[in-house]
């Protein structure tokens, strides 16, 4: 979500009117090497987990084109992104996919899309790149010049739409795009072509190597009723209209593919610190796939740590994975404005506290240029998102008792016990022209050489209690934090 300025106000205010983001005192510079923070297991949050049985971290970015469609659809998504990717330290991508490119006409699928999307796919297998399928609507669909949902699944019963050029998120408040979201929800006929769509996607993509999961639909919205705040508005469709809509759509996939993950997202106000009120989904494998934006960053303000927005958010969107035991992986994060003064400290506390609950996450988007793009036309990083590649290990062969970075001291630490049956552990290291150090103590070794970065593995005595060391040489910690 990049809401926009003319929904800032209101939205804020209905937020602290609930009291979900209190505004918090002026927090004092971190200690230098603070202990490794307990990770998400330990708040009653599940990790991912591969068919291994392994403690998955999923650290990677969206992928898309939005730009393209039809006969060029995905045309802007090339090899160099998969590759690049992985070259930094990543392992995931969320691969952005349109029901109105794969379905254009109704009932009629497009078999030169679905290619497309194997190609996509086999990229990101060559680079061993794992994908999570994202059925993706902006502002719904066509029908109100964004993408998404087709124009002929788009029934608004007459009610009037008018364009916000400058404030494209305010145009989910349009009575016509709200109604269309409702039909979506409740109308037999667009429930089973919603299913259908999908089972064409598992059956086409369930075997995929590179894929690990199908994010059910982007950033849903819905209709509020006369007099309902936002926030209660966002509990209700959660609750009477999410909910439903991601059972019916995870029986339909596990009639095609009984064990990729489903991804379920509740609507963007969880933002604002709002407690989402999705139920249960009845499926063993479903993971809760919030997205992390801030009103105020978005509209273009740059990070205030006193506000307490990082803390509200996080105490807010772990209670709901909490209750029903599933896995967290957060979507969508990343600011538009990133090199604003305060914005090192924001990426450095954001990836903090992601890591703290999460099983992983996709930034913002991974492509070549300015707006949110993760990297400048000649493939560097742009300011202070190269923060986001640190060292991870993006698979445990154990229970992970801790695991934290030290943005100040480049140090990382990971505390584990080591399953019963012998297995490796995966460690990635992002490019570092002073290079890496690794250590490990406990009855385990470190296997291959990584010291510029790239991948380690370790290998332990089933039930040893290990510890790896990582820290890059020569660092004294940074400055940034006041």
């Amino acid at each position: 979500m990049r809401m926009g300025r003319a929904l800032l106000t209101a939205v804020v205010s209905l937020v602290l009117a609930a009291g979900t983001l209190a505004p918090a005192a002026a927090r004092p510079a971190p200690d230098p090497a603070p202990p490794p923070v307990p990770v998400s297991g330990d708040r009653g949050i599940p990790p991912l987990t591969d068919e291994r049985g392994r403690t998955l971290t999923l650290r990677g970015w969206n992928v898309e084109d939005k730009a393209n469609s039809g006969e060029a659809a995905l045309s802007a998504i090339t090899e160099r992104h998969f590759s690049d990717l992985r070259a930094s330290g990543f392992d995931f991508a969320r691969l952005l996919v349109f029901w109105d490119d794969l379905e254009p006409r109704r009932g009629r699928y497009s078999e030169r899309y679905l290619r497309r999307i194997e190609r996509v796919l086999d990229w990101a297998r060559n680079h061993r790149v794992r994908v999570l399928i994202d059925a993706h609507q902006d502002v719904f669909g066509p029908a109100f010049g964004h993408r998404g949902i087709p124009a002929w699944a788009t029934r608004t019963d007459g009610l009037p739409f008018t364009p916000h050029p400058d404030d494209w998120f305010a145009e989910y408040f349009e009575p016509a795009v709200q109604r269309a979201f409702t039909h979506l929800y409740e109308d037999p006929d667009l429930q089973r072509a919603q299913a259908a769509m999908w089972q064409v996607l598992a059956a086409r993509f369930g075997r995929h190597p590179a894929v690990i999961g199908y994010d059910l639909i982007n950033e849903p919205m819905g209709e509020l009723r006369p007099g309902e705040d936002l926030p209660t508005a966002a509990r209700r469709i959660e609750a009477e209209q999410l909910t439903p809509m991601y059972n019916r759509l995870a029986r339909a996939i596990r009639a095609e593919d009984p064990d990729t993950w489903l991804f379920v997202e509740p609507t963007p106000i969880v933002g604002e610190g709002v407690p989402t009120g999705l139920g249960r989904v009845h499926d063993r494998r479903t993971v809760y796939a919030p997205h992390f934006y801030d009103t105020a960053m978005e509209a273009g303000a740059d990070y205030d740590p006193a506000a307490g927005w990082i803390e509200a958010y996080e105490a807010a969107v772990t209670a709901y994975p909490a209750e029903h035991r599933m896995p967290v992986v957060v979507g969508e994060w990343g600011p538009l404005n990133n090199a604003l003064p305060n914005m090192g400290r924001f990426y450095d506390e954001a990836v903090a506290s992601l890591n703290r609950y999460s099983s992983g996450w996709a930034g913002y988007v991974w492509c070549y240029g300015g707006g949110y793009c993760a990297l400048d036309e000649r493939g560097r990083f742009r300011t202070n998102k190269e923060r986001t590649a640190t060292p991870y290990a993006p698979a445990v062969a154990g229970r992970v008792r801790s695991a934290a970075y030290d943005a100040a001291t480049r140090v990382y630490r990971l505390d584990y016990r080591a399953a019963a049956r012998p297995d490796s552990t995966e460690l990635s290291l992002p490019p570092s022209a002073r290079g890496w150090q690794v250590s490990v103590t406990g009855a385990a070794r470190v296997l291959g050489e990584a010291r510029h970065g790239g991948r380690l593995r370790v290998v332990a005595r089933p039930g040893a209690v290990v510890t790896v060391t990582v820290r890059e040489a020569g660092a004294h910690g940074r400055t940034d934090h006041p």
